[in-house]
């Protein structure tokens, strides 16, 4: 556990940020020292890996440090006038918005909702604080075999519910799919064992055929003019397996990308090229082409996947996609906030996700400093955390409204609406504007007359028809799935929002 281990993970440090991480990794080993973990390893271990953890995201100096002193106030061994003075305030604002909650007087579902307001009222200051977070989080479920078996589900799921998913909507992929497969096993045990049992027994079938058909696509692409590319496979994660799994009915036979081929081009050109290849040589499943590089997936994701027939009696699927795709795939958001990029950024690729929640921002946004832009949804998802009272009801809010899968619609012009999965078009309304929610008259759902409690699908044109006379019912309330939604038709209709849970 050296500095060099962490420096050499980042992109050209200068002497100075060697300086700056040593400094930081002395103090944090000096205020850990003779303190132990559950696991019978130096306390400074999981502030080290955290750190290591941020490195390998390309993250710049002060998150690094950040992490690595990011348990140094909570143990009372540091004072925050000992950091601003050693590191200053960037550095210590970061410490603070991550520092875990001391002694509070909430117990439950309070304690725990006000734990994650905080974290999203620091985030929506700097976006740099979730990292870290979730880097923190990585490290802790990595050693979550030596934690009572009480506190391990309640971890768990926590980080199946709400980290994962949070994780997964800045597209740090890399992070996600670990947190997922990591907390299965304590939630969902019976399953876990199951689906890695299946795991195993289609890995022993399918993997000689995908390494033979690798090759035979490696030899098509060079003879179709296609030089400069990469491949790999990978392996689906179990949780993400089992979900599917569930949605497939239960038959595993009918999921073709538990190993999935992977091709990685220099241009967005080459990426159709080679799906032109492949599909000129492998006849391709009806249905199962996605073009996500014209139209990315909620969270910024960009490839093209096509499922094709071997000729051997197997089926796969293809992903093709560039490098900056890939890195994009991997660790998204972090990747734009990495080391020389962290001032004036906003990430573009995040900007979808503002168009349905409220717009305004609340006191606590006052002391963002300009160069340190965090997506708009952050913030909404930290002012979305203070909007009700109740701890259990703010909290499945958050997760319906903002860890849940989610669905792409249309306006007729064209422009993108996200919405949970389950959303009608009076969500959709209201993500638009709470003027054309509030008079909805009639909807046309693919050019067809719909009702309102319809349920929208993924790619369905929605057009909202309205009229000024037209205002909301309590009906309303039942057909909305949103959050924000019920809160526009409950103070439409005057009704207190303790009266009507949503």
């Amino acid at each position: 556990m050296t500095v060099k281990d962490i420096t050499n993970l980042i992109n050209s440090p200068t002497p100075e940020d060697i300086v700056l991480i040593t400094k930081a990794y002395d103090m944090a080993e000096e205020a850990h020292r003779g303190v132990l973990r559950k696991s019978g390893e130096p306390y400074f271990t999981h502030v080290y890996e955290t750190a290591k953890i941020i490195a390998e995201l390309k993250m710049d100096p002060p998150t690094i440090c950040a992490g690595l002193l990011h348990d140094s106030i909570e143990d009372g061994v540091l004072t925050e006038e000992k950091i601003k003075k050693e590191f200053g305030d960037e550095i210590l604002f970061l410490v603070q918005g991550v520092t875990k909650l001391g002694k509070l007087k909430y117990r439950g579902a309070e304690r725990h909702i006000e734990s994650l307001r905080k974290l999203f009222v620091a985030s929506a200051q700097d976006i740099r604080v979730i990292i870290i977070k979730l880097c923190d989080r990585l490290h802790n479920m990595r050693t979550l075999q030596y934690v009572r078996p009480d506190k391990q589900k309640r971890i768990a799921l926590e980080t199946l519910e709400i980290f994962a998913p949070l994780a997964y909507r800045l597209s740090i992929r890399k992070i996600s799919r670990e947190l997922e497969d990591l907390s299965f096993p304590y939630v969902y045990p019976k399953e876990y064992e199951n689906v890695k049992e299946l795991m195993k027994l289609k890995n022993e079938e399918t993997l000689p055929r995908l390494e033979r058909f690798m090759k035979s696509v490696k030899i098509a692409l060079v003879e179709g003019g296609l030089t400069n590319f990469k491949t790999d496979y990978r392996q689906k994660g179990l949780y993400s397996l089992s979900k599917k799994i569930i949605k497939k009915g239960g038959d595993i036979e009918n999921i073709y990308d538990i190993l999935a081929l992977r091709i990685f081009t220099d241009s967005v050109t080459d990426c159709y090229k080679a799906l032109g290849i492949i599909h000129g040589k492998w006849r391709p499943l009806p249905g199962r082409i996605k073009d996500y590089i014209a139209m990315p997936k909620t969270n910024g994701y960009q490839s093209l996947h096509t499922t094709v027939f071997t000729g051997d009696g197997s089926i796969v699927e293809v992903q093709i996609r560039t490098h900056d795709m890939h890195k994009q795939a991997e660790y998204g958001i972090a990747s734009h906030l990495s080391y020389s990029d962290i001032k004036n950024n906003e990430s573009k690729e995040m900007g979808w996700f503002s168009q349905f929640l409220p717009k305004s921002l609340s006191f606590f946004f006052k002391t963002q400093t300009p160069d340190q832009k965090t997506p708009t949804w952050v913030k909404d998802l930290a002012e979305e955390s203070y909007k009700a009272c109740n701890g259990e009801e703010t909290l499945d809010d958050l997760k319906t409204d903002f860890f849940q899968q989610r669905i792409f619609t249309f306006t007729p012009k064209g422009d993108t609406v996200d919405l949970p999965i389950g959303s009608t078009p009076i969500d959709f309304a209201y993500a638009i504007h709470s003027d054309i929610g509030n008079h909805i008259s009639s909807v046309m759902v693919n050019n067809k007359i719909a009702s309102l409690h319809t349920e929208l699908k993924n790619g369905d044109q929605v057009e909202i028809i309205t009229k000024k006379n037209a205002k909301p019912n309590r009906k309303w309330l039942d057909y909305a799935k949103t959050t924000m939604a019920k809160r526009f038709i409950k103070a439409a209709l005057n009704i207190n929002t303790e009266e009507i849970k949503p």
